[in-house]
């Protein structure tokens, strides 16, 4: 399956996420992420999806056709439902929670396979590299096509970079218009061939979507101010992710492979602080 452009993500979709899945799958996204963290995820309903899908598909089977990613969550991340052996080792603790992820979603293998956030900050500490040893190992088995990490700062990228066997490939980060959109962090995955996922690009950043100068943009261009926003991620060198719950707004959101942002509203929108 081909590196996505655009993700639609399935946090705290709850009981709505297998027809949400649907719905955005039938509206033309190609790639699903979500992870093994019921607090905030309902991973068996994407699986669910996913068999659906395939139920009545003409194309191949969404795991032939869709980008997959699900994450590896640590313990401090979960309520009372954690998906492996809260008392294992951490090796033990990562290969339960794939093998986990790998029954929801009704695979034998994903397309891209996260540490959901690293347990040290601001630096990476030796909890940090025994989880990235586990997901390296996964990796070797061909069971994940890419590996990467989320919730991360530029230094942990760069410690990954100098020190992992096997690097990074994604990095997913929240992104914060008054710091930058990641700034740091996305110009060292653009010099390193990284995929930069970003989220939470609408809900992040709800004064840029009321600003003059992207609505004037979003006016000229004969679109919505959060189809700018994504256009702009784009355009910045993310993949961004959504998580509409409107199937209008799923339509809306892909069409924003039909316009085009100039390099001085790009640099515009980079610029904007709160």
């Amino acid at each position: 399956m081909s590196p996505p452009s655009f993700i639609y993500g399935t946090a705290w979709k709850k009981d709505a996420t297998a027809a949400l899945v649907k719905s955005a799958v039938g509206a033309g996204f190609t790639a699903i992420d979500t992870a093994n963290q019921p607090r905030h995820y309902n991973e068996p309903a994407v699986g669910e999806a996913l068999a659906a899908l395939a139920a009545h598909g003409t194309q191949g089977t969404p795991h032939e056709s869709l980008f997959i990613q699900t994450k590896f969550t640590p313990l401090n991340g979960h309520d009372n439902r954690v998906p492996y052996d809260p008392k294992a080792d951490l090796t033990t603790q990562v290969n339960q929670s794939f093998e986990s992820s790998l029954l929801h979603l009704k695979t034998d293998r994903v397309d891209s396979f996260l540490l959901h956030g690293p347990y040290t900050y601001p630096r990476l500490g030796a909890e940090d590299w025994e989880v990235w040893s586990a997901i390296e190992a996964i990796y070797n088995s061909g069971r994940a096509g890419m590996i990467g990490i989320s919730n991360v700062n530029a230094l942990q990228v760069a410690e990954l970079l100098d020190r992992a066997k096997v690097k990074p490939m994604v990095v997913q980060n929240r992104c914060f218009a008054n710091r930058g959109w990641d700034r740091d962090v996305r110009r060292i995955c653009a010099q390193q061939g990284i995929m930069y996922q970003g989220f939470s690009l609408l809900t992040a950043n709800p004064y840029v979507l009321h600003h003059p100068e992207v609505i004037s943009i979003a006016k000229r261009l004969h679109v919505d101010t959060p189809q700018v926003i994504f256009r702009f991620a784009m355009q910045a060198g993310m993949v961004p992710l959504t998580g509409t719950t409107s199937l209008e707004h799923m339509k809306e959101d892909l069409k924003i492979y039909d316009i085009e942002l100039t390099p001085e509203q790009v640099k515009l929108i980079e610029s904007i602080e709160a």
